[in-house]
């Protein structure tokens, strides 16, 4: 074992390990099994026990030769699992899971959600996944996490006209100083 920690909150314990044969490092993850376990109602109405290697497997399709790292997906399972057990006692709806894992998906990478969503909603033609690739495509524009405003708004204008930096109303910086260079040289 090289090093040791917990993580999802003290829930669980990451281990790095190395293996003396292959020389290869991997990790392993010991969780706290739980008394109290989840039963997902699907849709059709059966009911089985919950199984957070089901949702990392769909997030693993959906993300296939796209550029998002395998801990990322473990952290939208961690978050989904911790949510439904925050929220559900003993049964809790497919529906609710697959919108969860959409949600934080979307934000991660839209073709892989694109790809999610395909299979979560089960789209019955074409125009309804074009649709919903539409809308990926235009709430991207205002839903990305961390990203800066591309436009800035305008500097507030002076009394006079001028903004900030003394330019006029429609003026052309270079103009400006041009005009008060000609206004020094001809002193």
């Amino acid at each position: 074992m090289v090093d040791s920690r917990t993580c999802e909150g003290g829930r669980a314990v990451r281990r790095r390990r190395y293996c003396i044969d292959c020389k290869k490092r991997f990790t392993t993850y010991e969780r706290i099994e739980n008394s109290i376990r989840l039963t997902v109602v699907k849709k059709d109405g059966s009911r089985v026990p919950w199984e957070r290697g089901k949702v990392l497997i769909g997030l693993e399709r959906a993300c296939y030769k796209r550029p998002v790292e395998i801990d990322e997906l473990h952290r939208i399972v961690d978050e989904v699992e911790e949510e439904l057990f925050r929220s559900h006692d003993r049964e809790v709806p497919s529906v609710l899971i697959g919108r969860l894992v959409s949600d934080k998906l979307m934000r991660i990478d839209q073709v892989a959600y694109v790809r999610f969503a395909s299979v979560y909603r089960q789209f019955k033609t074409l125009d309804e996944l074009v649709a919903e690739a539409r809308s990926v495509l235009d709430a991207r524009h205002y839903d990305v996490p961390g990203q800066g405003r591309l436009f800035v708004d305008p500097p507030a204008r002076q009394e006079n006209g001028a903004d900030r930096d003394g330019q006029t109303k429609g003026g052309d910086p270079t103009r400006a100083a041009r005009k008060e260079t000609k206004a020094f040289d001809q002193d």
